[in-house]
């Protein structure tokens, strides 16, 4: 009998399976779009699941296989899925068009209260959420609190002195522990002898890791909402004690110190006290509890954290690779350490030109972030290629793939800082590294800011060397991140 009904389900599955596959390339091609052949019912979705690629590299193969398509059809069980590589039908989402593609694209549930955050959430409750987190990234409050980051960058170089084994390990596990310590004192305050015995810190990282769980919640988001939500799939659950504790100990204790540090925690301290968020243009109304600021406190950890050590070891590694660049940036930093006898401010960072450029070149190269999802809201058109988009039809856009496509970028393999410092040369509407549009990343002048004062402060003492293993640079199998492996960067005190 039980074989007589696993049968059953099994061959159902394959016939739903194969006629879905039938159902997806008919769909895109009556509508004068090409279809991605492989997998024609799960898509680069099934293919990550099974394979050993990054997400980001399997879009990647798909973008150079369809060079001339303003989009591509991609298979999906359940949804409709598009992937927009035109990049002006990227622009014409985020700006023209955004009301139609507000939605981030990934499925969470009710329960999962973490997920509540600004990142992931949409509609009403994401537009009043970002309302009110928008002041604590000004460039006034970035200055007030410039003190945070640099006191991070500080313990970082201490942390290195102490622990001369790191000098030669794992680089990349160097760069995650000084983000994990950097943010984790900007949204909880510095409470410690060092930002880098926060508690925060082990307790962050292994929140971000990537397990097989998160992988195939991350393929059932990718390929159904209505699955997603009828298992009932919880991302973030097993760290709500954690996060949601620390909120209500650290509001607590700086409501009765009555003292402004200009951190995430005022900031939650001022919302409390005002009672009720209203979004004042819908009448759309939150209560700031502990659990939805827990949230947004997660966010700072969930889109800062990994994609910031990335870049800064990719920063560290091409500096490692190129001993004349390394050069330059080393007379910079002498020069603004020295002009400011060693005292660093928000506004001191900020003539850091050359490193700047450094960073945003790595921010193009190795874009901490391969792809943009979002989910269309309303039956549209996009304008190149005359393309109708249904509602409900989840959408990926490129980031890596444009910004290595040689027609957006000359050279686009090689490290070119300069390509920042020549006019024209970069265009809005192809750098991508923290999105477009009015979900442009939020935190995207702190990242910044956290990256240039993590690298001045190394820089300032230490030397770097780049070892690449054999067959090259790889990269890990991530969801949506890109992280360089079979490379590492030796630190090396400097002798100045």
């Amino acid at each position: 009998m039980f074989l007589t009904v696993a049968f059953a389900v099994l061959t159902f599955v394959l016939t739903y399976v194969y006629f879905r596959g039938i159902y997806n390339k008919r769909y895109w091609n009556k509508r004068g779009v090409v279809f991605y052949e492989k997998h024609k019912s799960g898509g680069p979705f099934w293919e990550y699941f099974i394979g050993n690629k990054s997400f980001f590299e399997i879009l990647t193969d798909i973008y150079n296989n369809h060079e001339d398509a303003p989009a591509v059809g991609i298979g999906s069980f359940f949804n409709k899925a598009l992937y927009v590589k035109d990049p002006v039908n990227i622009q014409h989402m985020t700006h023209a068009d955004f009301p139609s593609f507000y939605h981030r694209g990934f499925p969470y549930i009710e329960e999962d209260l973490l997920a509540h955050n600004v990142l992931l959430l949409h509609g009403p409750e994401w537009k009043l959420i970002r309302q009110k987190l928008s002041p604590l990234f000004t460039v006034a409050k970035l200055k007030s609190m410039y003190y945070i980051i640099d006191r991070s960058a500080q313990d970082f170089v201490e942390y290195l002195k102490l622990n001369p084994d790191k000098l030669t390990s794992d680089g990349y596990d160097i760069t995650g522990h000084f983000c994990a310590a950097a943010i984790s004192a900007a949204v909880f305050g510095i409470g410690t002898k060092s930002t880098f015995d926060s508690p925060f810190c082990d307790m962050v990282r292994d929140a971000l890791t990537p397990t097989m769980s998160l992988n195939l919640k991350f393929v059932i988001g990718g390929l159904s909402n209505e699955l997603f939500e009828a298992l009932k799939l919880n991302l973030f659950g097993k760290h709500e004690d954690f996060f949601v504790g620390a909120m209500k100990q650290v509001i607590k204790q700086r409501e009765q110190e009555g003292v402004k540090r200009h951190d995430f925690v005022d900031l939650c301290v001022n919302l409390k006290k005002n009672g009720t968020m209203v979004d004042p243009d819908t009448g759309f109304s939150l209560e700031p509890t502990d659990e939805v600021l827990a949230a947004q406190a997660f966010f700072f950890f969930l889109a800062g954290v990994d994609p910031s050590s990335a870049t800064m070891f990719a920063a560290m590694m091409e500096l490692g690779r190129h001993p004349e660049i390394q050069e330059r940036v080393h007379k910079e930093v002498d020069a603004i350490f020295e002009k400011y006898n060693n005292q660093l401010t928000y506004d001191a960072i900020t003539e850091m030109g050359y490193l700047d450029n450094i960073i945003s070149e790595c921010l193009r190269l190795y874009s901490p972030v391969g792809l943009i999802t979002r989910q269309c809201t309303k039956d549209t058109v996009l304008p190149v290629g005359n393309i109708p988009v249904e509602k409900g039809t989840k959408i990926i856009k490129p980031v890596y793939e444009i910004h290595h496509d040689p027609k957006y970028y000359p050279n686009p393999e090689v490290f070119d800082p300069d390509r920042f410092s020549r006019e024209g040369e970069v265009k809005d509407m192809t750098y991508l590294p923290f999105g477009r549009g009015k979900r442009y990343c939020i935190g995207h002048r702190y990242a910044r800011a956290q990256l240039l004062s993590g690298l001045m402060h190394l820089l300032k003492h230490y030397s770097l060397k780049t070892h690449v293993g054999e067959g090259g640079i790889k990269y890990n199998k991530e969801q949506t991140l890109i992280k360089l492996k079979n490379v590492n960067v030796e630190i090396i005190p400097r002798n100045k």
